[in-house]
């Protein structure tokens, strides 16, 4: 019995589908100001909301996948569909259905006139124009690629709310791929307006293009160290200083293609030298400030680093074993004066300039630019790893080019935005906003290099986007909570009353009333400065409740995403508008997830009432693979493509991802129970009296114990509260009172964040240390080392378990 077929333009109705699909669904296509072409150049997929499997070909036809014509049509009729529907609908054999992999791209005639016009055909005039407009104006969606539902569908014919579910290969029928419901036809690899943009090159000459005298690069640093207002450098002069940089590494000999190390914190010469390394091929190595010598040495002889970017801080650290690097050249000294900075090392060749000289040199032998490809690579970004040495991920353009451009159908920013750079560049967090800003003509001012000094910049810069990580918004979050509860009476009362009325109108949809803020958040605002419309997270998971604490007390956009370097950044973030807390967001549009059985975890893409498992990525923001090192490579990515992340995740109603394990960083109990220690160690971070902790356990004990890097003023304050005498922190940490205090806190919060029973730590040690980078208990990006965090406190865990020993022989003896 053939379908029936509705007249209407771009619509189709359905009337026959295979148990258990006995309903009738329409499924209508968004309108578009896009002319959509007559040749089918994608696939489009009508999912069910409820996924069913289907055993056979003749089940699996009726799935309705619109591939590229290589079928004739048998038995299903559209009328006036842009995408012609090309599978047989019978006498199909499993073999006969191709690969979901076959619809990554559409051709160039479904894009848009504007969408084809190059950068180089609209003068700088017309693109400055279109930019302000698009700051005044509602955003039209130009990509075509999004599915809407018709309201009389059904609810086994509609996209999930923020994603779309696809199977994955046709043979098995298993619906278990999901993309963003944004563009589900495509994955995205360019940035819609702009397809000519293919590498990082590209990117920053359209900017200079677009925004030549807009504020670009700015500092509070003179060049003789003393802190002011912020001084700007433009996207125009920016441009001047990333040739002159460049053609001075030619100047010097450099070749196309080498190596070059950036072993600094953030500032703008970091980004001048990285965008000379996209105009003339060369390969940016991020070092971070704060790895060894060791780390440094070998990083920069695994890839073979030609030259060095420093500042006179590191300068004397990478001296110190340049006998070992023979593959360097060159060392530009950042923020170096020429009068104190040597020419030459006594035992090397290695050739010792200062930035501003290399710049004099390039200015007076400007060079051409050797423009890279978007295959190329574009830096190779070593992952600290909490064991191991250091892993190359090598990312080329076309990677962190489809990643920001993925993500920038979801997120906005405009020339009149204002973003302060902290965080490390050589992290793959920074590197990937520091693209997308750039892209948008933002201006991005620098902290002045000091952490503790940090809310003095963003009082000065007043961003109206911040960017951090879990463990400062942690900080926020007890800073702020601890306030409250110190100041009682009236003002506590008052910030009471304030918070739920606000928290219950952003359940309802409703607009807060402004007269809250005015009494009470606008004080808090003001400690960024004021202005932020937009926080992102990243890095680690945020707590919920400190998800909903920053919406409420910061209003605006908070948004919470998932990534990895081996993804060129973001896999998934929230959705602006998304109200639902606890999870990471929907898929990139330039990226598709699914999740893999974990048996020995007990995780399966059939649980119910979400499906859980390990989270597979796949698509054009994908890394090349680690630097020299195919063994590793072919670890983490299968052979149809997926990497593996290592994490678990499960899928939440409306496509939302929640990351809930992680599949490497676990243990089990003496009992057979397994222990997610970053689990536990997170909602543990809500302990006031917390800075960091580092939760053990292992096969031969039964529980949990915990190493505690206490916040000492909040330990103090507690302390003289209660009459404790103490000379100094360390002898306060060893006090059993204040452990007894500090484990009550931590048993509290854990019965409120639901933890098991043997989830719990049982005993702790209060430790006066923070867990630093430099100690070796940190990664660069600020995860606990498990490995050596285990072997550095070997002592205190051994006493620990000793105690708990004796205590459970003194009660079976009871």
């Amino acid at each position: 019995m053939p379908p029936n077929v509705d007249g209407a333009r771009n619509r189709t109705t359905l009337s026959v589908l295979p148990e258990p699909l006995q309903i009738a669904s329409e499924i209508s296509m968004r309108p578009s100001r896009r002319t959509l072409p007559e040749s089918p150049p994608i696939g489009l997929f009508f999912i069910p909301a409820k996924p069913h499997r289907f055993d056979g070909p003749a089940r699996g036809s009726a799935r309705l996948d619109l591939l590229a014509s290589r079928h004739p049509i048998k038995s299903i009729v559209f009328s006036s569909l842009a995408f012609a529907p090309t599978l047989p609908v019978s006498n199909a054999t499993d073999g006969d259905w191709p690969s979901v992999t076959a619809l990554q791209q559409r051709p160039a005639e479904a894009m848009s006139r504007e969408e084809q016009r190059s950068p180089a055909a609209m003068d700088a005039a017309q693109r400055r124009l279109r930019v302000v407009s698009a700051h005044f104006q509602p955003h039209v969606d130009a990509t075509g690629g999004g599915l809407d539902a018709n309201p009389t569908a059904g609810e086994y014919a509609h996209v999930q709310g923020y994603s779309v579910v696809l199977p994955e290969k046709l043979q098995t029928g298993k619906w278990n791929v999901y993309r963003s419901a944004v563009s589900p036809l495509r994955l995205i690899n360019r940035f819609p307006g702009t397809p000519d943009i293919g590498t990082l090159h590209d990117n920053f000459v359209y900017a200079v293009e677009t925004f030549t005298d807009c504020r670009y690069l700015g500092t509070r640093v003179s060049t003789d160290g003393t802190i002011g207002d912020y001084k700007w450098m433009t996207y125009g002069e920016a441009s001047t200083s990333r040739t002159a940089i460049g053609s001075g590494l030619i100047y010097h000999g450099i070749p196309e293609g080498a190596r070059i190390g950036l072993y600094f914190i953030n500032r703008p010469e970091w980004i001048i030298v990285d965008h000379a390394c996209a105009a003339y091929s060369y390969v940016s190595v991020p070092l971070y400030d704060t790895l060894g010598p060791d780390a440094v040495q070998f990083i920069v002889n695994h890839a073979t680093v030609e030259a060095i970017f420093c500042v006179p801080q590191t300068l004397s650290a990478l001296l110190s074993f340049i006998t070992q690097m023979p593959c360097v050249r060159l060392i530009v000294v950042v923020g170096g004066d020429d009068a104190n900075t040597p020419s030459s090392t006594e035992t090397t060749a290695v050739q010792i300039i200062t930035y501003s000289r290399l710049q004099s040199q390039g200015k007076m032998s400007s060079q051409t630019y050797r423009p890279p490809r978007p295959e190329d690579v574009a830096t190779i970004c070593y992952t600290s790893g909490t064991t191991g040495t250091p892993k190359g991920a090598v990312l080329s353009h076309e990677n962190l080019i489809a990643n920001v451009a993925g993500s920038s159908l979801g997120i906005r920013f405009y020339p009149s935005d204002v973003y302060i750079s902290y965080l490390p560049l050589a992290h793959i967090y920074e590197r990937a906003n520091q693209i997308a800003l750039l892209h948008y003509g933002v201006a991005i001012g620098f902290y002045q290099g000091d952490n503790l000094k940090l809310m003095d910049d963003l009082a000065a810069l007043r961003p109206t986007v911040f960017a951090s990580v879990p463990r400062l918004y942690n900080r926020i979050y007890s800073a702020i909570t601890n306030a409250v509860k110190e100041s009682g009476g009236l003002k506590e009362r008052l910030f009471r009353t304030a918070y739920n009325a606000k928290r219950q109108a952003i359940i309802n949809g409703r607009n807060p009333s402004p007269m809250w803020d005015k009494l009470v958040f606008n004080k808090i605002k003001a400690s960024l400065g004021g202005r932020v419309r937009l926080m992102t997270s990243g890095a680690s998971p945020l707590s919920a409740d400190v998800m909903e604490f920053l919406r409420i007390c910061f209003g605006g956009d908070v948004l919470e995403g998932y990534g990895m370097t081996e993804t060129s950044c973001v896999i998934t973030t929230m959705d602006i508008g998304d109200k639902l807390i606890g999870h990471v967001g929907s898929p990139n549009p330039s990226c598709e997830v699914k999740l893999v059985d974990v048996p020995e975890m007990n995780y399966t893409s059939e649980d119910q009432p979400y499906p859980r498992g390990e989270i597979c990525v796949r698509g054009p923001a994908i890394f090349c693979g680690y630097y020299k090192d195919e063994v590793q490579t072919r670890d983490v990515i299968d052979d149809d493509g997926w990497l593996h992340t290592g994490d678990i995740g499960l899928w939440l109603p409306g496509g939302r991802l929640k990351i809930i394990d992680r599949k490497k960083n676990i243990f089990k109990l003496a009992q057979g129970e397994y222990i997610a220690p970053e689990k536990i160690e997170n909602v543990y971070a809500k302990c006031k009296f917390i800075a960091q902790c580092f939760v053990y356990g292992d096969s031969f004990n039964s529980f949990l114990v915990a190493i505690v890097a206490v916040e000492p003023d909040v330990l103090k304050a507690w302390a003289a509260s209660e009459g404790i005498q103490h000379e100094d922190l360390r002898q306060l940490c060893s006090d059993p009172r204040a452990k007894a205090a500090v484990l009550a806190d931590m048993d509290s919060i854990g019965k409120e964040a639901q933890l098991r029973g043997f989830e719990f730590a049982k005993a702790i040690s209060l430790v006066a240390e923070p867990f630093t980078v430099e100690n070796g208990l940190l990664t660069p990006t600020f995860k606990v080392k498990r490995p050596q965090a285990k072997a550095y406190f070997a002592k205190e865990l051994a006493d620990m378990y000793a105690q708990l020993r004796e205590a459970e022989s003194a009660r079976q003896k009871l």
